[in-house]
């Protein structure tokens, strides 16, 4: 199956609307022609500077600008990070991912903590993500040669939406970022957030958006809103789990040799409705009990869900691809690092 840079929105949407059991059907088989299909990635996600952040996006407690109950902290010390990575791994993570409430990352030395945390981490045979906000080339370089694995910037919705959700960062400088991180030979992470107001035209558009990259993102995060208290987004209803599975399809039959997947919003499905997302092309999730500052099943749960439904993890530096006797490097650019994903 030759991959696609050239998707268009109509094509998209008409795969989006078809009827449920034909559009998972279709993206069970998409995934099971590129992935194992009882692997998923576990990975667990670390706030290590947390609020304060200047940006106004409306769905996240962090920003300075709203009126969250959240008290923005200061960088987490090295050790600390590295105790929660050790922790992680103990439970079967093999991806830990490091997120901090910044427009932009500085140079100096909380940026210089950071690139000791990527080590730290690798140098637990963990593989690292990291959300920091735009990058220059600079710093995309020391965070490649830190041995960063996959870097985490998501574009939240379509361009023609973006705006009633963001405004003191541009669409265009969001794309800047992950073409810097691609040049520099990290892999890219980046999906979106449905629930926020928007059409499903626009969550199309998205998807066509990223699914034009060269190459597409090593993996594709599908967020669900989280409404919470003093965000410009605190009384929005819950998404219907039935609009996450059609999301995660299709992000699977138009990427297909990406990981996608199944983050923000978890907790208030089913184990149902997660192995819905799963058979829909879902191959990667969070694993623990928060995420960044919301809410996530518990490991336990998890565990238990997994071994129900018979999926197995995913260690860290395997691809499911490889089980097809397949390259992870097929659509990376020259010099791409093999990595698989994280969220924002």
């Amino acid at each position: 199956m030759e991959l696609r840079h050239d998707w268009t929105v109509a094509e998209v949407s008409a795969i989006h609307d078809l009827p449920i059991t034909d559009l998972v059907h279709r993206a069970q088989t998409v995934h099971r022609a590129h992935h194992a299909p009882d692997k998923v990635q576990l990975c667990t996600l670390l706030s290590v500077k947390t609020g304060g952040c200047p940006e106004d996006c409306a769905y996240c407690p962090q920003s300075a600008r709203h009126r969250s109950n959240l008290t923005a902290e200061k960088l987490l010390g090295l050790e600390e990070v590295l105790v929660a990575a050790k922790c992680a791994k103990a439970s079967g993570a093999s991806r830990f991912c490091m997120g901090a409430a910044w427009r932009d990352a500085k140079h100096g030395a909380q940026f210089d903590e950071v690139l000791a945390m990527v080590r730290g981490v690798r140098d637990l045979g963990m593989e690292a993500c990291a959300t920091l906000g735009m990058l220059d080339d600079e710093q995309a370089k020391a965070l490649a040669e830190a041995g960063l694995t996959a870097y985490n910037h998501n574009l939240d919705t379509s361009r023609e939406f973006y705006g009633s959700i963001v405004t003191t960062r541009t669409y265009d400088e969001r794309l800047l970022t992950l073409d810097r991180v691609t040049k520099a030979g990290i892999g890219v992470c980046c999906g979106g957030i449905i629930g926020m107001g928007e059409s499903i035209t626009d969550r199309c558009r998205m998807l066509v958006t990223l699914a034009r990259m060269t190459p597409h993102p090593s993996s594709v995060p599908v967020n669900a809103l989280v409404p919470v208290e003093g965000t410009p987004l605190e009384l929005r209803p819950p998404v219907d789990p039935l609009e996450l599975v059609r999301m995660i399809a299709t992000a699977r039959i138009v990427m297909p040799r990406a990981m996608v997947r199944l983050s923000a919003g978890r907790e208030e499905l089913s184990r149902e409705a997660q192995v819905l997302c799963f058979l829909a092309g879902a191959n990667s999730i969070f694993y623990g009990d928060k995420l960044l500052t919301t809410g996530n099943p518990d490991v336990e749960a998890d565990q238990k869900l997994m071994r129900d439904a018979g999926l197995t993890p995913l260690r860290a530096h395997e691809t499911s691809l490889h089980e097809h006797g397949q390259s992870d490097t097929h659509d990376h650019a020259p010099g791409h690092a093999h990595a698989h994903d994280c969220a924002e």
